[in-house]
Formats: structure tokens, C-alpha cells, sequence
């Protein structure tokens, strides 16, 4: 039987609980019992419910025996009508995930050379076959797999299979659907097929780094493996690709440093890298056709193969991103991978739905798929098996490719428990990874409580997450391009600045703190979404020369460097990275979105400043306090008139003071008693001081922060 021949329909909605809908024109909708049958075996029915839906009329029957999963049923009407019972919203019940939850570690495949073993998570379907096809042909063999306790389908086939192709076949409903391993590590290209690969042959011995010894010790910079180098000036010769984003030495047309090189001189300690898990949205075949920021994921554990000098190679995009982490490494440096775990591309066509349809993604009250993420679909990480899915996955790429933290793209749409689940792996995997996220309240179904957004911090308390109130505060919203925030002169946002600037705790008052702990806070003011800084800049202040448009910028970025908390640069903002004007920039061509090393070296001066800022902080703790307590006992408000902004940090071995002024015109300030010298002004910063002694009074420029040093 197909749908189309079906009469009427029937669906396990509960453990014992079977809605049955029969259209009016079939015996004006009405009969008296129905029956459940399987092999050759008759129950009847209880009715305990019958109402009219619009051309239907629907029934709710109680099951006195239990239902096995992986066997076919069939109900049948009073009248001899006989349908197959599909499963339905029972997938989405506690008491499924109770039955189902399988702990093991196997699923997907394990291969030796001698034998590969295969394991799949179907517990309603009832036939699942494995399709293997070597490479370059086109026959292809079915195994069937059998069925195990937890819904658990496996087989062992015992041969060398290395590089085989291969697919489920997975009979639901009573529909045959072809899938992909959610749990696949190598693919085709383009991800059309898994592919089994040794990964003992991809192993590196890679660089050992000491523990982070906290998140407030981090500087990231975010990037896009392509955009980072497919300039043409770029200097790298793998433009584009995994082993470019790696290369080492490269320079620009001024002979100064580009790529990974100049990130180790700009000082930053973490790259965070947009999506390189595999996704759609290029054709790998032809991969400067398309481009796209990765947030369309395909197969979670497989990189994106666009990166890779050869995308028919399963192995190429595996070793060459290994070599690329290494060489971050190698130099110091760490990786943040950012994540994707809160939907998919097309739920239809993904493997989580083809082989489990209905169960790995949130549905609403009238049981439609739920959109918080605005694509069409919300990952229900709640579930058991959706959960297992994420921290696995977690735990891949920590084990296999040597991952130093992640970036979890609308965090929001998953729950604290999976978050914490998350964190405790990392942790225990290695110390001092990093994780941050975006904990937006979204309109996804489930309760505030339980959502991993800012509003939560509270339940999770080693997790980082993006500062949309420090964004918008110190440059203005975010969406609305035109607003200014409190480095571009607004005196509205004065008060909210310096609680921002000191770690977001509530310094004045405790209990309107945004977070607890300033290593929860990543301060950022721009980042791939939206609109660049510059690009702010040019819409807010249209008739400014561009000498003040670089003096906003530069102390926007400064209170960013000086502010408590993990600060957060956007790949290009220390030398004023413009998108022509472009907000949204993600699937626009290369001309928009690369970096532009020849505008690194126009504003080389910025960039030293930028450089000297990051010096200033890694050099004087008091700007990477640990705890609120910390930030409460050294940083002492001084009494000045907006809309200035400046405090004191008195720390034992050294004093600091820290002066903003937003305003167009400079302004004298009286400090304390002592002799002072200057880190940072308009125009320097570094930790070896200009050498001037200030006694009694500072002047501060228009649009600039001081930075000045008592030992």
C-alpha cells in the first residue's frame, strides 16, 4: 500500500493512544469500532473521543496492548476499510525517548580494514537496508541490517571497505527513503553520499598548547576560511581553501605580513572561523560560482569540501583542514569552530527526518514544524537522541580535528541542558575550551526556562554569550542603521555604557546586572551579520570627513579592547572592513565579502594602534578581571561630566586610569595625585609609554580614550 491508495488514516500519536481520521465522503465519516491488526492477530479498539475537523471526522482509540515498533499494523473500520498505522506525534513523547535512548558510542560506521560495522538510530521504521557502491561504478549492493533493542539497526560486512560509497535505505510509514548517515564522516562531493574512510591515516601529530587559563585571556577574531585570503593581493597562494587560510610568511604587495602570519603579529589568540562543517549553497565542483557563509548545514561531522583542493577526494577536505588547525597551532594560536546545531538546510531532505521523520525537529501546538530560526525548522535539542546527536558531534570534532572551542550559532533555539551537557564534555576533554553563543529568545517552542538564551545566563554559568546590549550600546542598534550609540556621541547611553564597559555585572547595582561573571560577556560591535562599522559610519555621519570616521571607529574598537569581559574583533574592523554598504552579505560574491589586504596596508597606522590596545590589555590584568568580585574591588568611578566616561584601577602593583570622551570638542580632566604616564591617547598606544610625565591634569582629545599609568 502507498498513501495514495490509503482511505483513511491512522497514526500512533501516544504510547497506547491512535487518532484515526475518516473523510466524510467514506461512509459520511462514521464507524461504530475499528481493530488493530498484525500478524494474522485481531484487538479491538476503545473509542474515547470523536469530533468533526473541517471534511473529516476524527477519532481517538485507546490500545489496550503495546505496540512493538519495527512491525507493521493495520486498522480496520467497521466497514472493512483497512489502513496501515503510521507513526505519529508518539515520536514526541517522553515515554518514546525513554524506550528509545540508545548511550552507546558506535553509531554510524567503524571501519577496520578487515571488517566495517554500521549502526543506525531508526526505532519506527520497520526495514532498513544498507546500499554500497564502489567508487566509479555504478552497481550498487544491498545488505539488510538488523533490528536491535533501542531501535538499533546494524550490520557487519566483513571486508575491506575503504573508500565505498554508501547510503540507508529506511522503510517508514510504509514509504522506502534514501539517506545519508547523520553520523557520516567523509562524503562525495557535495555530500551526496557517505563515504568510509581510515581515519588512522589522516592522524597528525599536532602542537601541544597549555591550557587557557581564563575565557577573559582571549581576544577572538572572527573570519571566513574563503574570505580571508581569496583576495588577489592577498600573498597566499591556496586562495580560498583550507591550506591557504594555513600558510605562514605570506605577504601583501607593501612586503608586511598577511594571513595567519599577520594575525600572529596583530596579537589575537583565537580565530574564530564561520561554518566549515560541510553545507549547501556552493557547488564544490565549481566553487567560484556561489558563495555562502555556511550557515546551511548538511553533515554535521564532515568538513565543507568548497575549502579543499579536490572535493572527489573524500580524504583531501579532512587532512587539509587537520593541517590547517595545526598550523594555528604551531604559531600559538587557537581555533573556534562556529556551529550550526539549532537547524538544517531543508528539513525534508535531511537524514535526521528521512530516517527518524518527525522526532529531531520542534513542533508547534497544531503540529507544524516550528520556525524560531527563521529557515523553517528548529532542532529539538531536548530530545534524548537530539541531544546525544550534539554533544557526539561535540565530541568528534574535539577528538578528531582537535577543536579549542565553539561558537554556537542561536543558541537560543537549544536548551540549557544540552548547553551544560556540552560544556561538561568540552571540559573534560580538554581544559579551557572555549564556548560562546548567541543566546537570543527566539519563537520556538519551549518554555523560557529552559532556553539557552542571556536570560538563563544564570544556569549557565561557563558559557560565553554575545553582549547584543553592549553592541548596541556603544555603536548604536544594530538594526536601525542610522542610530548612535554612546561612541558616537549619544549621552542617552552614558549610564548603560559604563556598566557595559565594566563587565556587564551591575556594578552600581548588582541586581541589574546582565551577567554574573564578566567571562560570560563577548563584547563585539560588529561581526559577519549586518553592517560593518565603517559602513555605520558612513550611513550616520554622511558629510564627516574621514578623519573623524576613523577616530569614531578607533575608539569604538578601543572600548571593545578595554572593556571586562571576552572581546570579540570581526575579521577586517582594525582597518575599517567595508561591505560596500551591503547588510547582509551572505551569499554575495567574493568583492563584498573578502578581506581587502590592500585597505590593510592604507590603514597601517590603525592597525598598530589597534595592535598596541591589544598589548596594553594583555600586558595590565586589571583590564581581564576574573570574577565580579575583582571588578568591584579595584575599579573605582571617577567624578566626571557627560558625556565622559573614566575609572580608576587600583591594583597592587600598579594604578591605571581609563578615559573616554565621545564628545566633538576636548575636554581637561583633573586626575589624582601622582605622576602619570600615557599607555594610549588619540594617536598611541603600546606598553612602552610615550615618556610624558602628567601631573594634576589631562586634556582629552574629541573622540578618544586616554590610557595612563601610575607604577
Amino acid at each position: 500500500m502507498i498513501a495514495a491508495d490509503r482511505i483513511f488514516l491512522a497514526y500512533l500519536d501516544e504510547m497506547n493512544i491512535i487518532t484515526i481520521l475518516l473523510p466524510l465522503s467514506y461512509h459520511q465519516g462514521l464507524s461504530s469500532s475499528f481493530t488493530i491488526s498484525y500478524d494474522f492477530q485481531e484487538h479491538s479498539l476503545k473509542i474515547i473521543g470523536k469530533c468533526q475537523i473541517e471534511n473529516q471526522m476524527k477519532y481517538i482509540c485507546q490500545l489496550e496492548v503495546d505496540v512493538s515498533f519495527g512491525r507493521q499494523y493495520w486498522i480496520i473500520d467497521a466497514h472493512g476499510g483497512k489502513t496501515d498505522l503510521q507513526i505519529g506525534a508518539v515520536i514526541r513523547t517522553d515515554a518514546f525517548d525513554e524506550k528509545f535512548y540508545y548511550d552507546g558510542n558506535d553509531l554510524g560506521v567503524t571501519f577496520h580494514t578487515e571488517k566495517t560495522c554500521f549502526k543506525l538510530w531508526a526505532p519506527t521504521a520497520t526495514g532498513v537496508k544498507l546500499k554500497l557502491r564502489q567508487p566509479n561504478s555504478s552497481f550498487s549492493e544491498i545488505v539488510k541490517l538488523k533490528r536491535e533493542d533501542r531501535g538499533i539497526w546494524s550490520v557487519a560486512v566483513n571486508r575491506d571497505l575503504e573508500l565505498c560509497h554508501y547510503s540507508f535505505l529506511v522503510l517508514v510509514n510504509q514509504e522506502w527513503r534514501e539517506a545519508v548517515d547523520p553520523y557520516v564522516k567523509a562524503v562525495t562531493a557535495n555530500g551526496e553520499l557517505g563515504v568510509i574512510v581510515n581515519l588512522e591515516k589522516t592522524d597528525r601529530q599536532s602542537p601541544v598548547l597549555p591550557p587557557l587559563d581564563n575565557p577573559v585571556d582571549m581576544i577572538i577574531y572572527e573570519t571566513h576560511i574563503r574570505d580571508f585570503t581569496i583576495h588577489p593581493n592577498s600573498g597566499i597562494n591556496h586562495k580560498g581553501l583550507y591550506l591557504g587560510a594555513g600558510e605562514l610568511n605570506t605577504i601583501g604587495k607593501d612586503g608586511g605580513p598577511t594571513g595567519l602570519s599577520y594575525l600572529k603579529d596583530l596579537g589575537i589568540t583565537h580565530i574564530e572561523f564561520l561554518p566549515f562543517h560541510d553545507f549547501a549553497g556552493v557547488d564544490e565542483l565549481n566553487p567560484n560560482k556561489d558563495y555562502n557563509w555556511g550557515y546551511n548545514p548538511l553533515h554535521f561531522n564532515t568538513p565543507e569540501g568548497s575549502y579543499s583542493t579536490n572535493p572527489s577526494n573524500p580524504y583531501s577536505r579532512i587532512t587539509e583542514l587537520k593541517q590547517l588547525i595545526d598550523q594555528i597551532h604551531s604559531i600559538g594560536l587557537r581555533v573556534i569552530m562556529d556551529v550550526v546545531y539549532n537547524h538544517v538546510f531543508i528539513r525534508e531532505n535531511s537524514p535526521f527526518e528521512k530516517i527518524v521523520p518527525g522526532y529531531y525537529f520542534r513542533h508547534n501546538e497544531v503540529g507544524l514544524p516550528s520556525n524560531g530560526t527563521g529557515v523553517g525548522n528548529d532542532i529539538a535539542s531536548e530530545r534524548k537522541m537530539v541531544k546525544k546527536f550534539i554533544i557526539d558531534s561535540v565530541r568528534y570534532w574535539l577528538e578528531e580535528y582537535h577543536i579549542d572551542g565553539f561558537r554556537f550559532d542561536l543558541m537560543g533555539i537549544l536548551d540549557v541542558e544540552t548547553m551544560n551537557d556540552v560544556r561538561n564534555i568540552c571540559e573534560s576533554f580538554a581544559k579551557g575550551t572555549i564556548i560562546i553563543g548567541e543566546g537570543w529568545n527566539l519563537n520556538t517552542p519551549l518554555p523560557l526556562d529552559k532556553k539557552a538564551t542571556i536570560g538563563n545566563q544564570a544556569k549557565m554559568p561557563q558559557i560565553g554569550q554575545f553582549n547584543d546590549r553592549f553592541r548596541d550600546t556603544i555603536k548604536g542598534s544594530t538594526f536601525n542603521l542610522f542610530d548612535k550609540g554612546f561612541a558616537l556621541g549619544n549621552e542617552h547611553y552614558l549610564e548603560e555604557a559604563f556598566e557595559l564597559i565594566t563587565g556587564s555585572i551591575g556594578f552600581k547595582k548588582k541586581e541589574s546586572g546582565l551577567f554574573n561573571e564578566p567571562f560570560q560577556s563577548v563584547n563585539y560591535v560588529e561581526c559577519h551579520d549586518n553592517h560593518t562599522m565603517w559602513d555605520k559610519l558612513l550611513a550616520c555621519f554622511p558629510d564627516l570627513e574621514d578623519a573623524l570616521r576613523i577616530k569614531y571607529h578607533r575608539l569604538v574598537t578601543g572600548i571593545v579592547l578595554l572593556s571586562q569581559g571576552i572581546p570579540f574583533l570581526h575579521g577586517g574592523q582594525e582597518f575599517f572592513r567595508t561591505k560596500q554598504g551591503e547588510g547582509n552579505s551572505y551569499r554575495s560574491p567574493d568583492a563584498i565579502n573578502q578581506l581587502d589586504w590592500d585597505r590593510k596596508i592604507q590603514y597601517q597606522e590603525n592597525i598598530n594602534y589597534i595592535k598596541g590596545l591589544i598589548q596594553i590589555r594583555k600586558a595590565y590584568p586589571c583590564f581581564r578581571m576574573r570574577s565580579a568580585a575583582e571588578i568591584r574591588n579595584h575599579i573605582y568611578p571617577l567624578p566626571l561630566s557627560a558625556p565622559l566616561v573614566g575609572y580608576g584601577f587600583y591594583m597592587e602593583d600598579y594604578q591605571v586610569i581609563l578615559l573616554i570622551n565621545p564628545a566633538s570638542t576636548a575636554k581637561p580632566i583633573s586626575i589624582p595625585d601622582g605622576e602619570w604616564t600615557i599607555l594610549a591617547d588619540h594617536e598611541f598606544a603600546g606598553i612602552s609609554s610615550k615618556g610624558i610625565l602628567l601631573r594634576g591634569e589631562v586634556t582629552i582629545e574629541p573622540v578618544s580614550l586616554i590610557v595612563l599609568l601610575k607604577k
